[in-house]
């Protein structure tokens, strides 16, 4: 089935079986929930801790890094990584990303005068520039002698094409084997693919060689390059979609933009200088946005686990909202504390979601200082295509208006 069509056919599911409903991928059992109860039952807590089956489709990329990982190793990794995301080590990292961000802005100074603009390709490099410099301590500039040899256009490319590859498998149960699917076209396509990820990978790597964890022997040259990938992926792909659709949210909601730039006004001591931490705290309304669009529009749109108690079967949680954009309802509501979980929840929550949060923050804030976002796409142009990562099918469009400009 089209993955488009695919999407669809499971959202309305979803909205004809309001609370669960269960499928028969050949040897997979699968229910796929949305009620926030039954979701708080199945992740809050370390009994059903490992991820579900279609994760495997995976694996040959992200291995046993901290997403996939499961008992003592991923505890273990867990307990290591954590430190690197404390509120002071973030302070620290606040100064590449605003770095970054004024790549960006340089960027799309030069769409001021198109009627539209594809804001996904530009949107990705500074996440994926930004986690490279801050977690790997290396710069992906094209000209620099330090990038690695593979683009990071050619990066990003081949990790699309690996979760079409797995979206293309999940929905072919003969390929589940993966002596079969290594046979096939696809497999081997998938087989250079991760050729040019390990690649990338392992040139990263051996710039950090001599990190702390290593030298003490808490994690190896091979854990080292699973956790890379771990984040490369998940701390570029997944905030550069959350941003994406932000912009188109704001674009087309001049009001709640214009209320965003006044509150800038009112916290930021200078309205053109560097934002303090402090003042990053205080943009209240604008991080309520952010929050509402995640909600419509989480990067992940469904998280699996593997049940394993009787009867082995995988549970999926569907987190797209079927609600309108509308900040009053968010700000109003008395959220079910498993109603709204963009960055997952219970012990295997998003350990970078602090990070992710000042990451928008600062790139909302840089962008709104200096352009006016005008609609292009709208919201229901959009059609979202089936991926491990939330994804449209067309490009999304913005007009950029500088800000001041008569």
């Amino acid at each position: 089935m089209d993955p488009v069509k695919l999407f669809y056919y499971f959202r309305g599911l979803t909205n004809t079986y309001k609370r669960f409903f269960k499928l028969q991928l050949g040897p997979v059992k699968v229910i796929i929930i949305h009620n926030p109860e039954d979701i708080e039952a199945v992740i809050n807590g370390t009994k059903y801790n490992s991820k579900g089956y279609v994760y495997n489709f995976i694996k040959p990329w992200l291995k046993e890094g901290l997403v996939l990982s499961k008992g003592i190793k991923w505890h273990t990794r867990r307990k290591m990584i954590t430190p690197a995301f404390h509120f002071n080590v973030l302070n620290n990292f606040k100064l590449v990303i605003e770095k970054n961000a004024r790549t960006l802005l340089n960027s799309l100074e030069n769409e001021i005068k198109s009627p539209k603009t594809d804001i996904s390709p530009l949107l990705h490099n500074f996440p994926l520039n930004t986690i490279c410099e801050t977690a790997m301590g290396i710069t992906l500039d094209e000209e620099s002698t330090h990038a690695p040899k593979h683009s990071v256009q050619e990066y990003k490319r081949s990790i699309h094409k690996l979760g079409q590859y797995a979206v293309y498998r999940a929905q072919r149960v003969w390929l589940y084997p993966d002596f079969v699917f290594n046979l096939t076209n696809i497999g081997r396509k998938q087989k250079k693919l991760l050729c040019i990820l390990s690649s990338f990978r392992t040139q990263v790597v051996d710039k950090r060689r001599e990190q702390k964890a290593e030298r003490d022997r808490l994690i190896g040259a091979e854990g080292i390059g699973e956790e890379v990938d771990t984040f490369m992926f998940g701390g570029h792909d997944t905030t550069s979609i959350a941003l994406t659709f932000i912009f188109l949210l704001l674009a087309n909601h001049q009001k709640v933009q214009d209320k965003i730039v006044d509150e800038l006004h009112n916290v930021l001591n200078s309205f053109d200088g560097d934002v303090t931490t402090a003042e990053l705290l205080q943009m209240k309304y604008m991080e309520c946005c952010i929050e509402e669009s995640l909600r419509l529009y989480p990067p992940i749109p469904a998280i699996t686990r593997n049940i394993d108690v009787r009867l082995k079967l995988s549970v999926q949680i569907n987190l797209l909202s079927l609600w309108s954009f509308d900040l009053r309802d968010f700000k109003q509501a008395t959220w079910q504390p498993y109603g709204y979980i963009p960055f997952s929840a219970g012990p295997r929550n998003c350990i970078g979601q602090k990070f992710a949060m000042m990451e928008m923050k600062l790139a909302v804030t840089a962008v709104l200082r200096r352009f006016r976002l005008l609609p292009v796409t709208s919201p229901r142009d959009i059609n979202i295509t089936t991926d491990y990562v939330l994804l449209s099918k067309q490009p999304i469009y913005v007009q950029f208006q500088g800000r001041y400009d008569i």
